[in-house]
């Protein structure tokens, strides 16, 4: 039985505790504000995105765009998208799994890790790097999305990579994180359409040159809102994990401070008999 110092020490710590995690839900709930709009708002536009890409990919004809070209996986390039810090539960334990899982299934595998936990967890590992991102989710940016497709274009247009996948967390809802496994390159083809891609109409100047400028951009897009998917993904995650925390830490607080009572009152009723029999003994 720890003495009752020791259970006032572990209680005034587990309350200490209980701060930093109720703070840690607060910023994690104003944080996850904050990137829930900005991924609401690249998603319609990402999509749309797709679909004009979609639409012109089927009126080239034999005449394809290098993006996409579809080709044998010899070889690919597999993204991983985690967060920079932890205290998240199983955020980024869930998105390396399934890229050890994608690994295995695969022969040659390269890996392009966006985040800081993918990096330390991966650069122990025996699978090539082709290149780390350890500060993405400070501040995730446009520039910073186009950056990573324009090296990622270039190098599936070169023939380094047959394929390019991309492993991460989708933003569902605050208690909700989709871990999704997605084709980036080569781009969607036509045979692949929805029905629904689109009405006829002209074209000027000719849908392959237009093509040619648009998936540009189409990549980028779908590389920052993946950025912004994960981010506001890890928030969630945190925010819940933290919420978790901070209800735990209570209920141990409860049972320690019972626990200390007990042992109190135990303490001072033995207190008490010892007195009572020390005076009896005297009067007898």
């Amino acid at each position: 039985m720890p003495s009752l110092i020791d259970l006032r020490r572990r209680i005034g710590s587990i309350k200490n505790t209980q701060q930093i995690t109720r703070a840690m839900k607060m910023v994690a709930a104003a944080r996850l504000r904050r990137s829930q709009d900005k991924v609401l708002a690249a998603r319609p536009y990402a999509n749309e995105l797709r679909r004009i890409v979609t639409n012109l990919s089927s009126r080239m004809g034999d005449r394809r765009h290098a993006l996409l070209e579809e080709r044998e996986e010899k070889k690919i390039l597999l993204a991983v998208v985690t967060g920079d810090k932890g205290l998240c539960g199983s955020f980024n334990t869930n998105v390396v799994r399934q890229a050890g899982r994608e690994i295995k299934q695969r022969d040659q595998v390269e890996l392009l890790l966006l985040g800081r936990r993918g990096a330390d967890f991966f650069k122990r590992r025996p699978t090539p790097i082709r290149q780390s991102y350890t500060t993405l989710f400070a501040n995730v940016t446009f520039e910073c999305a186009e950056t990573i497709a324009t090296d990622v274009t270039a190098a599936f247009t070169a023939h380094e990579y047959d394929a390019v996948y991309v492993v991460y967390n989708q933003f569902v809802s605050v208690i909700e994180q989709n871990l999704t496994t997605e084709r980036l390159l080569p781009l969607r083809s036509a045979e692949e359409a929805d029905a629904s891609s689109g009405g006829e109409f002209l074209l000027e100047p000719a849908p392959s040159d237009v093509l040619s400028k648009v998936v540009e951009g189409y990549v980028s897009s779908q590389v920052y809102r993946i950025l912004l998917d994960s981010q506001a993904a890890e928030h969630a995650a945190r925010m819940t994990a933290m919420d978790s925390a901070t209800k735990n830490a209570g209920e141990l607080i409860d049972s320690l401070t019972l626990t200390y009572n007990r042992s109190r009152q135990a303490a001072i009723t033995k207190e008490l008999i010892e007195v009572i029999s020390g005076a009896k003994a005297l009067e007898g």
